[in-house]
């Protein structure tokens, strides 16, 4: 990431991470299909309101793994691989210890959060057992995450597509055979998710130990650096709380959703599908910015990382609107893939309709997070991500259901994106604290 065409090197960095996400997307799709065909609307429903609560108890954990991959991408630029081996040590220990916690406690709590969440009786009791069973993979997902922000930070992006084809193989196979095949409803669902999870740990495990043997990566370790945890703690903290309160938001705009009924939870659902394959460059090319921007922060190569915020941002944003038109354009027939029920697919075509025609606003303002981020500059981005939820989406959410019609709730996605989108810009344009940084090479920048 430090020489070279930019955007060859940072698509070429991205494809991995794309395809990877369409294979995660794949799996969800599958779960969706296999569940719309042999279980029902209540049971897509629940499916659907369940993703909400397992992001919440997993995101922080999430965001610490985004911390190492910083860390260790401005230790490469830097040139300091004592410190690489340190972070991921420290990183290992971290993930034995609030793994195991962490699926605890979500297992505990699901019953009181759904009921937050205003979850219909129907669909309640599938809800929470969907959701207690995935929190049993906490570990294997916290663990999978940590590893592949390890490996992105080290610039290699590939293994992680490895890991989820044969993470997806898995998931696809055993969703047939639970689900389809011996009728386990979302229970069979859920634990086709929960293996997979672990499955795709303990190759990102066996792989680092085999072609990063310098990392000398423990399987199981609870020794930490407190040094090291600082650290982390300092940069993938505030993102993993950003991400935890962005996930209550979703919640709270969750809880609209399930209040205009379980039809609308099902179309809900189902344009999920749909917006999340439109859009799977968004991670791919954030990511690669992170990484792109850590290193050359550590390595000083400031010029390149001037050109880099300009470039990135609007490649991520050109093809995540081209990805949206296309899918716009073929929307009717891939949505009856997953519903046959006319109401469901009405809800289905408005929610994908209006998301997709903003979701380059948010492909934009992410990248540009993400490259701030890179460079340690954290608490900036985690007002501006607050701000642009709970100051304009969720509050434009309810005035939308308090003074028009809560089946249009979605339309405060694009003006929070714009929001966003703009608060990152000027940002970059006219912060002080931004040319400062970018105008000197740091001297130890981890």
């Amino acid at each position: 990431m430090t020489r070279g065409p930019i955007l060859r090197n940072v698509l070429l960095f991205s494809l991995p991470l794309v395809l990877g996400n369409v294979l995660q997307q794949l799996y969800t799709t599958v779960d969706t299909l296999v569940i719309g065909a042999y279980c029902g609307t209540t049971s897509l429903a629940a499916v659907g309101t369940s993703a909400q609560p397992v992001e919440v108890v997993l995101c922080v954990f999430l965001g610490i793994g985004t911390g190492v991959s910083i860390l260790i991408s401005q230790s490469i630029g830097s040139g300091r691989r004592e410190s690489v081996t340190a972070l991921s040590r420290t990183a290992c220990a971290f993930v034995w210890i609030c793994g195991a916690a962490v699926g605890l406690l979500g297992i505990l709590a699901a019953p009181l959060i759904l009921r937050l969440m205003q979850v219909p009786a129907d669909a309640m009791d599938l809800a929470v057992t969907y959701v207690r069973i995935v929190l049993l993979g906490s570990l294997g997902n916290i663990g999978y995450n940590m590893n592949a922000g390890i490996l992105r930070g080290m610039g290699n992006s590939g293994a992680s597509l490895l890991f989820l084809m044969v993470s997806c193989a898995v998931n696809v196979v055993l969703d047939l055979l639970l689900v389809a095949g011996l009728g386990m409803d979302v229970t069979g669902a859920a634990l086709a998710t929960c293996i997979s999870v672990y499955i795709s740990w303990f190759f990102s495990v066996f792989y680092i130990r085999r072609h990063y043997p310098e990392l000398d990566y423990p399987v199981l370790t609870l020794k930490i650096s407190g040094e090291q945890m600082k650290s982390i703690l300092r940069i993938g903290l505030p993102i993993g709380l950003n991400n935890s309160l962005y996930s209550l938001g979703h919640m709270a705009l969750q809880t609209l959703a399930n209040s205009q009924g379980s039809l609308f939870m099902a179309g809900q659902a189902v344009s999920g599908r749909i917006t999340g394959i439109a859009n799977i460059a968004i991670s791919g090319m954030s990511a690669a910015a992170t990484t792109f921007s850590g290193q050359n922060y550590g390595a000083g190569n400031m010029d390149r990382l001037r050109q880099g915020t300009r470039l990135i941002p609007v490649a991520s944003g050109a093809i995540t609107l081209a990805a949206g038109l296309l899918f716009l354009a073929f929307r009717s027939p891939l949505l009856r893939l997953f519903s046959q029920d006319e109401t469901v697919l009405m809800y289905a075509d408005r929610y994908v309709s209006v998301v997709l025609l903003g979701q380059w606003m948010f492909a934009v303002f992410n990248a540009l997070v993400c490259i701030v981020n890179g460079v340690g500059i954290v608490r900036y981005t985690t007002v501006v991500n607050l701000l642009m939820l709970w100051a304009v989406r969720v509050p434009t959410a309810y005035m939308i259901r308090a003074w028009f019609d809560g089946t249009w709730i979605m339309l405060c996605f694009p003006i929070s994106f714009f929001f966003g989108m703009c608060c990152m810009i000027g940002f970059v344009l006219f912060s002080r604290k931004w040319k400062k940084i970018i105008s000197s090479r740091p001297e130890n920048p981890v």
